[in-house]
């Protein structure tokens, strides 16, 4: 859903305060997702769930009404990569769904995802999960003064797409953070080292490696917003809001509220830190 505007705008500190509270909140959300996902209940549910709860909370979903989707949640289903629209399909045991949230508190949002992991999936698809994770990761860790967005893109391909062999997609990037949902600069899961925008202290961006088990091609289904691997493989889509900070990042959002809950819950699968 990123929409691409040309000026990157730099957040005070108070702002990239705010920003965190936002993201605190949508943290909150994926980890009541995290408590309620087990087999049966349905992406509806979930999704009534945590509008309620991010409007109990003073705040109002991100997605709900953006270009129209539907919805406050984005719930992708195995092989469908991101932008699902919760549905009354009930979860299955085997099933991985990936569940993207935004919250808009005071004047500023903040956004996250977590692929979480029901029951018995195949060890393939665990696999792809833990390395998709690790990316976001491995990307965070270029963000300081002076790198180049290239440098978190670069580090992510390298990572999921040369050394273990999975499909990066390509149409769907990560994004600056703010006032607005979708902000400069975008931010690719592919690219060169020392390529694109210098990262400057203020700079807050939305770092979310799409990886799928196989190949990198998608397609959009016909509801208009669900975008599925071209092959029917699985995807992974895990998600951080991140401040440009001189010498290391500062991660916005938090996913120990999630993996916390994860724990808690028998129907759930940990994905390992690898």
């Amino acid at each position: 859903m990123a929409k691409d505007k040309k000026q990157i705008i730099y957040k005070t500190q108070d702002e990239i305060e705010q920003i965190r509270q936002s993201c605190l909140l949508v943290s909150n959300t994926l980890a009541l997702v995290a408590q309620l996902l087990r087999p049966g209940i349905t992406g509806s549910e979930l999704d009534k769930a945590a509008e309620t709860f991010i409007k109990d909370h003073s705040a109002s979903p991100s997605f709900k009404g953006y270009g129209g989707f539907p919805a406050s949640l984005c719930i992708s289903i195995n092989e469908q990569i991101v932008h699902g629209i919760p549905s009354e399909y009930e979860f299955k045991d085997g099933d991985v769904v990936s569940v993207d949230c935004g919250a808009y508190l005071n004047g500023f949002h903040g956004d996250s995802a977590y692929t979480f992991a029901i029951g018995n999936v195949a060890q393939a698809t665990l696999d792809l999960l833990a390395v998709t994770k690790a990316s976001l990761y491995k990307g965070i860790e270029q963000v300081m003064e002076g790198k180049r967005v290239g440098d978190i893109s670069f580090a992510i391909q390298d990572y999921t797409e040369r050394k273990h062999g999975y499909g990066v997609v390509r149409e769907l990037v990560g994004h600056g953070v703010g006032r607005d949902l979708h902000e400069a600069p975008e931010v690719p899961n592919f690219g060169k080292r020392g390529q694109g925008p210098v990262l400057r202290t203020g700079l807050v961006i939305a770092i979310e490696p799409m990886i799928n088990l196989g190949r990198k091609d998608v397609v959009t289904l016909n509801d208009n917003w669900t975008i599925v691997t071209k092959d029917r493989k699985p995807s992974a889509h895990f998600e951080h809001t991140v401040a440009v900070r001189k010498n290391s990042p500062d991660i916005l959002s938090d996913h120990t509220f999630i993996e916390e809950s994860i724990k808690k819950n028998k129907e759930l699968v940990a994905i390992p830190n690898i």
